[in-house]
């Protein structure tokens, strides 16, 4: 149990896959964290990020979410401006939310995966983090799901990034929700 981490149990979490431990070195030491415009989610205006590590990280460190960062604001860059020493990748040019970040927060006991080996981006809550076992305890699936998706709309409307007639009122079907939390297994 994960209840040693001291975040409030209603903050707004955002499941994200760190690629690399370069991308995990990025977000501790200089404090950010890209994810690709053409592959976001729908709202990244929440208060933490969690990193799950895929087969990248090695075998000890792998299928797993071992950190949090409190979010402190974002904004769009290109590849280039961020990884200078990547001028000639092919994606150089895209655009990129930078998501600044908070100093990272280690979990007592790392989330494992358990059958999740692929996963992008999902949206969970505070209280879910300091309680899950595995991976599977993290989705929103029962009552709190109308409060979560609620909290998300007045946060998106509130950053100024969305007009209200753009985010449903109501709750979204299955199919929908996973392409908007990136669930469909999107290649970053």
């Amino acid at each position: 149990m994960n209840s040693e981490v001291n975040i409030p149990d209603t903050s707004l979490v955002l499941v994200a896959l760190i690629p690399s431990p370069r991308d995990l070195d990025i977000a501790r030491l200089l404090g950010w964290y890209r994810i690709p415009l053409k592959s976001a989610p729908k709202i990244i205006a929440v208060d933490y990020l969690a990193f799950y590590q895929p087969a990248a990280f090695g075998k000890d460190e792998k299928h797993q979410i071992r950190w949090l960062a409190p979010i402190l604001g974002h904004e769009l860059a290109t590849r280039a401006d961020l990884l200078q020493d990547q001028l000639d990748h092919p994606r150089a040019g895209e655009e990129y939310f930078k998501v600044q970040l908070g100093g990272l927060l280690e979990l007592p006991q790392p989330i494992p995966a358990g059958d999740w080996k692929r996963i992008t981006f999902f949206y969970t809550t505070g209280k879910r983090i300091k309680e899950a076992r595995s991976l599977n305890d993290l989705p929103v699936h029962d009552e709190e799901r109308p409060v979560l998706w609620r909290a998300l709309r007045e946060r998106a409307l509130k950053s100024d990034e969305y007009r209200a007639e753009q985010l449903p009122e109501d709750l979204l079907d299955p199919a929908i929700l996973a392409l908007l939390s990136g669930l469909a297994n999107k290649k970053a």
